[in-house]
């Protein structure tokens, strides 16, 4: 009997890693106003980790939430690293655009994960958060200091556990991973009593045959629902020069440049703005409980809160079939 697990109850919400500092350098002031116009939009699930920024994120998005009734909002964070901040630190390696006094150091034990959640709470000057994500336990890491696989059972043994204990006494709703390949996610669903995962990377116009395939059947077979994310491959869908994350994400493939003149072509046939096609596309499948998006603009959030109403007609995702760019198994909006 299929078990149906913790779902977010808000379908669209404000992601941490341009607030912190992913890309470039982004003020308090940015930051803040950013967050603003996403609460006055009716935005309220903000994802959030240590990583970001080594803790700056957790803390720009705690100094605004902790004015906010805790009850109107969702917030979800990660486990799997914990920061130790020194004089003598490694941040500027991680976060060029960044001035934490932080140096990750990844654990994904019991223990490990029980004090990543009492650092983020405090950072964020919350009480509680309503899911978390094991982060980046994944074969792209390269700064694992294992590979994903060794490091696994050490999760299977302590982060899985502890965070399910954690679910069943209700100090969090749910829990699942956070990463930007599908063999964690479908491992976990293998091997834990997970609820909903962070799929990063892995579900956009350009790239979503394999979790169409693989990853969205065992999906609903166990019951778990996914938090969608970069559906515009950090940007590459909207213009920026760069296609989904780490130090080489400006050397893009040649395949993806291919798809993405095919996608604007056929976009600029029907008058559709692609990049409210790429969001709605995102949210579409019956698997995703929800969409995050990841700005320091306030402008931005704005333009996305408003591309997920933009009409985009039928025959546009039937061109894109046609040109073999969407799976034929693929949902669209509508």
């Amino acid at each position: 009997m299929t078990t149906t697990r913790y779902r977010p109850p808000h379908d669209f919400g404000l992601g941490g890693v341009a607030i912190g500092n992913e890309f470039q350098f982004a003020t308090d002031e940015q930051a803040e106003a950013t967050l603003a116009a996403a609460w006055d939009a009716g935005v309220r699930y903000f994802d959030v980790s240590p990583w970001y920024g080594l803790g700056l994120a957790e803390r720009r998005f705690g100094r605004f939430l902790a004015r906010k009734p805790r009850g109107e909002f969702v917030i979800s964070s990660k486990v799997g690293k914990l920061m130790r901040a020194g004089r003598d630190n490694d941040a500027a390696r991680y976060f060029p655009f960044g001035n934490s006094p932080n140096t990750p150091h990844f654990d994904y034990t019991a223990d490990g994960v029980l004090r990543s959640i009492e650092d983020s709470l405090q950072r964020l000057g919350l009480d509680r958060l309503d899911m978390v994500f094991v982060h980046d336990l994944s074969p792209d890491n390269k700064y694992l200091p294992d590979s994903w696989e060794t490091l696994w059972p050490v999760a299977e043994k302590g982060a899985f556990p502890a965070l399910t204990r954690l679910r069943e006494e209700g100090v969090i709703d749910g829990w699942g991973m956070g990463v930007n390949c599908p063999q964690p996610i479908l491992r976990c669903l293998e091997t834990a009593s997970s609820d909903v995962h962070l799929l990063a990377s892995q579900y956009s116009l350009v790239d979503h045959a394999n979790a169409v395939e693989q990853v969205f059947p065992r999906a609903r077979e166990a019951g778990v629902s996914f938090v969608v994310g970069s559906a515009l491959n950090a940007g590459f869908l909207g213009g920026e020069p760069r296609y989904n994350y780490g130090e080489e994400n400006t050397l893009i493939p040649s395949d993806k440049r291919e798809r993405l003149a095919t996608l604007r072509s056929v976009a600029a046939r029907h008058g559709v703005d692609l990049v409210a096609a790429a969001l709605q596309f995102s949210k579409a499948p019956d698997v995703a409980s929800a969409l995050i998006v990841g700005t320091a603009s306030p402008s931005h959030i704005l333009a996305d809160h408003a591309a997920l109403r933009a009409k985009i007609p039928a025959a546009f995702w039937d061109d894109l079939r046609t040109e073999g760019v969407l799976h034929p198994d693929a949902a669209v909006p509508g």
